[in-house]
């Protein structure tokens, strides 16, 4: 999509984010239902079935998105949700019934175990999808890159989020903080790192949606870093390569997939919107900052609250 700005500055605009209108759908092949053959046994004409070919690639949306398979990621995440972080929302039902709006929220854990978390609790809740915005390693990646299209990600870029919100009117998830954000230590738990250059605001403010900042309390201790290794993250090609609490706990390999059952809550704050026209190349750099900043803020206070109001890390 041609949206008449520099390729530098588009590149740029979400440069640090990471993760139903179903109008766009991959059109299906022509279909051969109903079309009347000859019975081979001799009973006149029948009806051939649709092909199931075709119901697989119409359940498939232009960014890759499968609503049957996340029906069925959801009812497998579901016990974990409810019976191992047993997630608690504060202001769920604040979020828009319809229409795009931009979820901003802290990111955290070596494996980041709050997407997955915010994801399900609002297609569960409010029945509505939510696109996840992340980094284009994910994409890159043999059959997990195909698996996270399939469950509704989608890389960080401008335009992928503006179509989204401005075109298409659809819920997208934002993490700011990057992979800075899951890959600081557990010394320096729940302190938000800066939140890139506030590609994400612009975004908002082109599109014209309001953004709903999320805080997360839970996901820091649901698989803590105790140390990292940057020789082997740079070997790899990965933002960082941890030594998590959870491979020392259940060994090298559980530990890399099994989360510590941290009690998370997430909270909606009040929406953040923009008294400025949508649609235009450019916004003030100062203002952009300034609202990043502030949204950041915001979260960062809400999340010390939570903080002095929790018991425990496992009750909450």
């Amino acid at each position: 999509m041609d949206t008449g700005r520099d390729p530098a500055d588009a590149e740029a605009a979400l440069d640090d984010s990471a993760g139903a209108d179903l109008e766009n759908l991959v059109p299906a092949a022509p279909s051969v239902a109903h079309l009347p053959v000859p019975d081979p046994r001799g009973a006149g004409d029948v009806d051939i079935e649709e092909d199931p070919a075709d119901a697989r690639l119409g359940d498939v949306d232009e960014w890759g998105r499968s609503e049957h398979l996340r029906s069925l990621a959801r009812a497998a995440y579901d016990p974990v949700y409810r019976y191992w972080f047993r997630v608690e929302w504060e202001g769920i039902e604040h979020l828009p019934q319809e229409g795009g709006a931009l979820l901003v929220a802290n990111h955290a854990a070596a494996i980041p175990s709050d997407a997955p978390v915010i994801m399900h609790g609002i297609e569960t809740e409010l029945g509505r999808p939510v696109y996840g915005l992340a980094d284009h390693l994910f994409k890159s990646l043999p059959v997990v890159g195909t698996l996270w299209s399939r469950l509704g990600g989608v890389v960080a870029h401008p335009d992928n989020a503006y179509r989204l919100l401005r075109e298409q009117g659809q819920l997208v998830l934002v993490f700011p903080e990057g992979s800075k954000g899951p890959g600081k230590p557990y010394t320096q738990r729940y302190r938000l790192r800066r939140f890139g250059r506030g590609g994400y605001v612009e975004i908002a403010m082109r599109a014209g949606v309001p953004v709903y900042p999320l805080a997360v309390m839970g996901a820091e201790e649901s698989m803590p870093i105790v140390w990292k290794s940057p020789a082997v993250a740079k070997a790899l090609g990965l933002p960082y390569f941890p030594i998590t609490a959870n491979q020392l706990v259940f060994g090298p390999l559980l530990g890399t997939v099994a989360y510590f059952p941290a009690k998370m809550r997430v909270r909606v704050l009040p929406p953040v919107t923009f008294d400025v026209p949508p649609g235009q190349d450019r916004y003030s750099r100062s203002r952009v900052m300034d609202e990043s900043e502030r949204i950041r803020e915001q979260i960062q206070s809400a999340l010390y609250d939570m903080l002095r109001a929790r018991k425990s890390v496992w009750a909450g």
